[in-house]
Parts: structure tokens; C-alpha cells; sequence
């Protein structure tokens, strides 16, 4: 493998891979034996995989720099393209699902794999290429439109991601001055984001309708292959963070505000938890790569490989700067089994839970690829593939020396309050879409009023210092995930659970958490969701009282680190 700006990207010949893809089709339909089936599979797994990484390489590239002409053609280019592939990965499905070998292949592959593409055979379909092509083209006018948007603020251009930064600021003027700012840049293209979203959801209800489900909420769970669980046990989850943990939200912001000295904390003072400032990294860049390579190598023999891999062939893009796309991700090159890192480091501990996060959902493809049979079940669905890297952010807990040598507790007391705090407003964006897509005619307005309501609810505590836009609900659109990833969100708050689990147990016995940690990663995506709590001793936390009981630890922890605060 190259490193991978070396990398040289061409545009793939859609007409000689499909012919590839079809010739694999052909033999999985026409096999005599077993052994001619999985060869079939294989070699359909293999053309796929050159598609997806070469749609990676160009994927990474467009958002390095949403303003290079040749990249956005080329995502343009996937975009329009896709779809139209529809009918040739429905053959696949076809062939798959009604082999005389499937009994066979079940033993070697799984059951999880007919699974997926039994559910992949209910929401994709002919009908519905245009509506695909027109989502995706909606989608990337809001990533331009967002990655368009900047401000001078205190001498330097600044994005959404660059303002962040200074709501930090230990002088309240200055963070109110950047709340302000950004605030500015989001209702300032309100409109055209108003207008987006207007447009995403009709598309998306109509590819509901001509697939034949009742509502978008339905195909949306199974767009996101979840197979195991309803709406119904959502909200029952949903009701439990209601009673566990928005009061004790409640009494950190209590001590927050009495902390750094103001009466009642507002939208800007949220992210600012101590008087002389957030823990920030002590280090540039380069200096925390080199770090994370340390820690990676003491953490594990496994880890230590992964990151040394990732190192050596340069597979992240890190610092922020104009015209790049916003927030961070880990994508994959499944021809190489190489995972990617993409940010907007922005001088925050937020950087440094980039090469922990990001990393874990790193790490977990890089062993995974590496052991499960198929590239495809290489991840799973999202509940699990954010227990990865969440876990790691925790495991990473003994090294944070490195990063902010004697604030390192100051951090840890942080990043536990701030995964705590996240949660409410993850449960409001899932509500929130869940009540946009019932009722897919309302309006704008409508939609502000809604979020309006699911705040008082979830985040009573909430204030937007007079900032009429927020005030009224403007605050959902700074989700992109609501936009570009619709019902991807509960994800997280399900996660951070077991999660939170697997840091309990880390706190007891480290080898044994890392050992749970290693097997669940290393199965990917090859068993069903709730099979792969099992596996890992994880709660599943529909169960009522689920919640109570892993975070009683966690409150605990939080509490015993906030006495040992200067």
C-alpha cells in the first residue's frame, strides 16, 4: 500500500466492474457446489470493494477541500451513478438469498450476512434510483452550503468548528462574543437550510411510499439494518434518560455555574467547565500522533500494530482550515483493509478525542477486516460500531498525561461530564426526527416549535441568552447527522451505555475490559446486535433499569474526580 496521498485515484470503469461483478453473480447462481458458491461471493465482495475505495479516495479528497472542482465531479459523479447500480446489487441479493447452498453458506459466513441483505432487499429497489440521486445531491449542497460559512473573529477567518474553539475562552465576553458569531452564521443560511431539509424529507417519504412501508420511520430503522429492535423500545429508552439522567445534568450544571462564577449557566458557558479554562492539549499535531503511537504501543500488541499501520501510511487528515468539510469521521479502503481519519482540530481536548474516538472505530475495522470472513461484515450497525470507539476514548483514560500533563484529571473529570451531558440531546434529536417524519407536512416553523418543546423536556436547563433564532428552535440544524444521516443518532446515547459498561469494568480489571473490547471488535458485524452484547457481557439497555445501573458507576467516578478539583 501507498501512503495515501500517493494514492492514485481514477475514475472507475463502471461498465468493466459490473461486468466483473455480474460474472460473480453468474457463478454463485449457477454453482454445483459449495465451494463455487463462496467463490461466486468472494469475487463479488472483491469488485464491490474496489468501487467503495475508490468512491473512498475521491470521498476524502472532496472534503479535504469541498472547493476542488475535480473531486466535487467526481463525487457528483458516484452520486448519480449509484443507483443506477441498483439492479445489478439486487441480482446479487437474488442469487445470495435463494442459493440451494444456503444452509452451507450460513455455517461459514453467518446468518447476520442473510440477514442484512434480506433487509437490503426491502429498501433498495428501481423505483426509487431518482429519488436516491436527488437525496444525494441535497446532501451535498448542505455540506457546501455548511462548509461555505466563516467569520473574521479575533484576527482569523473562522468556521463553526473554529468558533468553537473560543466559546471556551476563559473571558465570558469572548465566549459570548463567538456564541454570537456562530449563532450569526447558522441563521444566516437558515433559509436555504429550511428549504434543504423541506426537500430531504419529501423525497425520503417518497421512497417510503413507492417501497411500500407505511411511513419514512420505518425504512429509515431498516436503512440503518435495525433488525432487532422497534420505535416502541427506543422510546421506552428514551423515557428511562427522562428519569436517570437529566437530573443529575441537572446538578452538574448546578456545580458548573458555581464553579466558574456565574449565576446561571447560558448556551456559551455549557462547554466551559473551570474557572482558568478547559484542559487543552499541550501539543501540536505532529507532537500528539506522536503521542497516540506511544500509547497505542503500551495499550496493546493489537493497537500498537493498528496505529503503527495508520502512522506509517499517513491516514489522516487532522488540522481545520477554509473550504473543508466540518466535523470528523473514519471511513475505510477495503482494498487495502486501511481505515482513514478525517478532523478540524481546533486546539481543544476535542482534538485529542479524535485520535481516541475516531480511532476506535480505526482499530476495530483494522482487526475486524482482518479476522470476519467478508469485508461487508467487517462493521456492524451503529449501536455497536460506537461502542468501539467510545470504549477507547475510556481506555485511553491512563495516557492522558501525554496529551495534558498535570490537568490530565481535569480532562478525564471533563470528557466524563460532557458524555453524561451529551446524552439528553441526542434523545432529542432522535424524538425530534421521529416527530418530523410523523408528520412529513410540517412546517419550518413547526419544526422549530417541536424542537422548542423537546428542550424544555430533555435540557430544561437550556439558555440561549436572548438569541431570538435559538430561543425559537433553531438549534436542531447545527445536527448534520439530521440531515445527512437520518435516525442515526440514538446510536450514540445506546453506545455510550455499554460504553460506560466496559469503563466500570475497565476500572477493576483492565486486561479483562480490553479482553471483552478485543473480541467484540474482532466479530465486526458477523452477529446480530444483541448477540454481540452477549458475547461481550453487555446490558441491553431497553431493559428497564438498564440505564440506572450502568450509570451508577459512572456518576459515582464523576463525583469522586469533581472532589479532587482545585
Amino acid at each position: 500500500m501507498q501512503k495515501f496521498h500517493e494514492i492514485e485515484y481514477v475514475r472507475p470503469d463502471l461498465e468493466k466492474l459490473s461486468d466483473a461483478y455480474l460474472k460473480g453473480v453468474k457463478k454463485l447462481e449457477e454453482a454445483q457446489t459449495i465451494e463455487e458458491a463462496k467463490e461466486g461471493i468472494i469475487e463479488c465482495e472483491e469488485t464491490s470493494n474496489e468501487l467503495y475505495t475508490a468512491h473512498t479516495v475521491a470521498y476524502v479528497r472532496n472534503t479535504m477541500n469541498t472547493q476542488d472542482e475535480f473531486y466535487e465531479s467526481e463525487i457528483e459523479f458516484f452520486n448519480n451513478e449509484y443507483p443506477k447500480l441498483i439492479p445489478l446489487f439486487k441480482q446479487y441479493r437474488k442469487a445470495l438469498l435463494n442459493s440451494r447452498f444456503r444452509e452451507d453458506l450460513e455455517k461459514d459466513f453467518g446468518k447476520q450476512l442473510f440477514r442484512i441483505n434480506e433487509a437490503e432487499e426491502k429498501t433498495q429497489d428501481e423505483a426509487i434510483i431518482d429519488d436516491l440521486v436527488e437525496e444525494s445531491r441535497l446532501g451535498v449542497e448542505y455540506q457546501k452550503l455548511a462548509a461555505s460559512c466563516s467569520t473574521e473573529f479575533m484576527g482569523e477567518t473562522c468556521n463553526f468548528y473554529g468558533l468553537l474553539k473560543h466559546m471556551q475562552n476563559p473571558d465570558r465576553n469572548v465566549r459570548r462574543e463567538a456564541y454570537l458569531a456562530w449563532a450569526s452564521l447558522y441563521e444566516g443560511i437558515s433559509q436555504d437550510l429550511d428549504r434543504i431539509y423541506d426537500e430531504l424529507v419529501k423525497v425520503r417519504v417518497e421512497m417510503a411510499r413507492k417501497l411500500g412501508f407505511d411511513n419514512y420511520t420505518a425504512l429509515g430503522y431498516l436503512n440503518n439494518k435495525r433488525m432487532d429492535y422497534t420505535r416502541e423500545d427506543v422510546a421506552k429508552f428514551r423515557q428511562q434518560v427522562k428519569r436517570v439522567i437529566v437530573p443529575f445534568c441537572e446538578k452538574i450544571r448546578k456545580e458548573q455555574a458555581k464553579r466558574i462564577g456565574v449565576d446561571k449557566i447560558k448556551y456559551y458557558d455549557e462547554s466551559f467547565m473551570f474557572p482558568e479554562g478547559n484542559p487543552n492539549p499541550v501539543g501540536n499535531k505532529d507532537q500528539m500522533i506522536a503521542w497516540a503511537q506511544e500509547m497505542y504501543n503500551e495499550m496493546s500488541k493489537e493497537t500498537g500494530e493498528f496505529f503503527n499501520f495508520m502512522v506509517e501510511y499517513d491516514l489522516f487528515d487532522l488540522e481545520t482550515r477554509p473550504g473543508k468539510h466540518l466535523g470528523g469521521y473514519c471511513t475505510v479502503m477495503p482494498t487495502f483493509k486501511a481505515p482513514f481519519i478525517f478532523s478540524n482540530f481546533n486546539g481543544t481536548s476535542a482534538d485529542v478525542d479524535v485520535l481516541t474516538h475516531e480511532a476506535g472505530h480505526s482499530f476495530q475495522y483494522y482487526v475486524s477486516s482482518r479476522n470476519v470472513p467478508l469485508d461487508s461484515l467487517s462493521f456492524s450497525t451503529n449501536e455497536i460500531n460506537e461502542v468501539h470507539s467510545m470504549s477507547m476514548e475510556y481506555f485511553a483514560y491512563p495516557w492522558m498525561d501525554k496529551f495534558f500533563g498535570d490537568k490530565a484529571d481535569l480532562y478525564k473529570y471533563f470528557h466524563l461530564c460532557e458524555n453524561v451531558l451529551f446524552i439528553p440531546y441526542i434523545i432529542c434529536v432522535d424524538e425530534f426526527q421521529h416527530r418530523v417524519y410523523d408528520n412529513p407536512s410540517m412546517t419550518a416553523e413547526e419544526r422549530y416549535q417541536v424542537w422548542k418543546e423537546l428542550e424544555m423536556e430533555y435540557l430544561p436547563g437550556r439558555d440561549y441568552d436572548g438569541v431570538e433564532f435559538l430561543e425559537k428552535g433553531g438549534f436542531w440544524m447545527q445536527k448534520q447527522h439530521i440531515f445527512l444521516d437520518p435516525f442515526y443518532y440514538i446510536d450514540y446515547a445506546l453506545a455510550q451505555m455499554n460504553a460506560m459498561e466496559l469503563f466500570a469494568r475497565y476500572l477493576d480489571d483492565r486486561e479483562k475490559a480490553f479482553s471483552d473490547y478485543l473480541a467484540l471488535c474482532k466479530r465486526g458485524g458477523s452477529i446480530g446486535y444483541f448477540e454481540l452484547l452477549e458475547s461481550a457481557n453487555l446490558s441491553n439497555s431497553f431493559e428497564e433499569g438498564t440505564v440506572e445501573k450502568v450509570t451508577k458507576r459512572v456518576f459515582e467516578e464523576i463525583e469522586k474526580l469533581g472532589k479532587r478539583l482545585p
